[in-house]
């Protein structure tokens, strides 16, 4: 008898445990997400740019943390998964792309995309994590308002985090729970956590040039007018030549 109600105490005491620890664990990345601000900033000039995301975690941060950036793309830029591919061992970060991405059709013919960025496994986990992205300016549709640029904006990525031994985390608030892959692989997916207020920064406006839709008959009439002057040329002289 005695031995039973021994039982039954331990077990309550040993989930009572594991549940305050679980508790404290979640506890312990609502600080983290709380003073970890993200930042977004581009370089280079024209097409071709560069996308340079930093993260500022916790001074004190602790092992154990698994950092996974969210990253919404607009239709007007597109990134390059070959690229990628050839620079994937020279930084801290593994991506994972929408397999879908067409690197040839223009803006107002595809939608946006999301990349899904892992930070490489470190202990302890680094206090500034630094990832830069080669995107691409896809081609704009032609203007009829004699607008000769248009702007593309980039929000600033979603931080989410993981911990193994935070198993509940939507027991803790202000924590907002969501479903992202676990790894690049893209074969399973786990439980990650995010804060909505933790973005300091708006939107990145880049500015892409845009053909004039005004000049397009003109442009076609001129093109076919070429076209057949050196269609005549170059019969007149295969026929004065006899080259055939």
């Amino acid at each position: 008898m005695y031995f039973g109600r021994f039982c039954v105490f331990a077990c309550i005491s040993s989930c009572y445990c594991s549940f305050e620890k679980d508790e404290n664990s979640c506890g312990l990345l609502t600080k983290f997400l709380e003073t970890s601000p993200v930042s977004l900033a581009i370089n280079k000039n024209g097409f071709h740019r560069n996308v340079v995301i930093t993260v500022e975690l916790s001074p004190d941060a602790l092992s154990g943390f698994r950092v996974l950036l969210v990253q919404r793309w607009p239709r007007g830029i597109y990134v390059d998964p070959y690229q990628l591919a050839s620079l994937h061992n020279q930084g801290d970060w593994e991506i994972l792309l929408d397999p879908s991405i067409d690197l040839e059709v223009p803006a107002h013919k595809t939608s946006g995309f999301v990349s899904y960025l892992y930070s490489t496994p470190e202990e302890p986990t680094p206090s500034q994590l630094t990832v830069t992205i080669p995107v691409h300016g896809r081609y704009q549709k032609p203007s009829c308002d004699e607008k000769t640029f248009t702007s593309v904006d980039i929000e600033p990525p979603e931080l989410l985090l993981r911990r193994e031994n935070c198993m509940q985390p939507d027991t803790v608030s202000p924590l907002t729970v969501v479903d992202a892959p676990c790894t690049p692989n893209n074969s399973s997916i786990c439980t990650w956590i995010e804060l909505q207020h933790h973005k300091d920064q708006g939107p990145v406006s880049l500015q892409f040039p845009v053909g004039d839709g005004s000049l397009v008959l003109s442009v076609c009439a001129g093109t076919l007018l070429v076209t057949m002057i050196c269609c005549l040329a170059l019969s007149k002289y295969i026929w004065e030549h006899r080259v055939i």
